[in-house]
């Protein structure tokens, strides 16, 4: 079974990039955006008031958004450092998994942070449903659902 970041079903097979490029710029936004929230958010005159577990959510969705930041940018950064390819292919395989990485670190900030703020707003059972709800979508829509149409043949 290939990777989903295997060239060989490209439509020219040649190693190309683009594609891997377009992912990343869909991704990367996502987390910087949720990392500079995650940035000013010590600094709001309420931060104070979050007590042991809040404190504990808070520090591992940073984290979490600090390690898409850097998986999702490292392909970049990477591809630049050791130009020229020799190995597309497999610098490609290698970025894609970085990028799954990266999604996944993401996938669990975002899940966290809605945890995070409507506890804050809504109360910890709205934010506890909220959570696992966002979780839910995340997996059925960016894990099940390419798995199930692969495995259908539709992709």
């Amino acid at each position: 079974m290939s990777s989903s970041f295997d060239t060989r079903d490209d439509d020219n097979g040649d190693g190309d990039l683009t594609d891997l490029l377009g992912e990343i710029r869909v991704l990367l936004p996502a987390a910087q955006l949720l990392s500079g929230f995650l940035i000013a958010v010590p600094f709001a005159p309420g931060f104070s008031r979050l007590v042991g577990s809040e404190q504990h959510i808070f520090l591992a969705t940073f984290v979490f958004s600090l390690i898409s930041l850097v998986m999702l940018s490292g392909p970049a950064i990477q591809h630049r450092l050791i130009r020229p390819l020799r190995d597309r292919e497999q610098f490609k395989v290698i970025a894609g998994r970085q990028v799954l990485a990266g999604a996944v670190a993401l996938a669990v900030a975002l899940v966290l942070v809605t945890q995070l703020v409507l506890s804050a707003v809504m109360g910890d059972t709205l934010g506890n449903i909220a959570a696992a709800a966002l979780g839910t979508l995340i997996a059925v829509v960016w894990w099940f659902l390419p798995w199930w149409l692969r495995g259908k043949g539709h992709v």
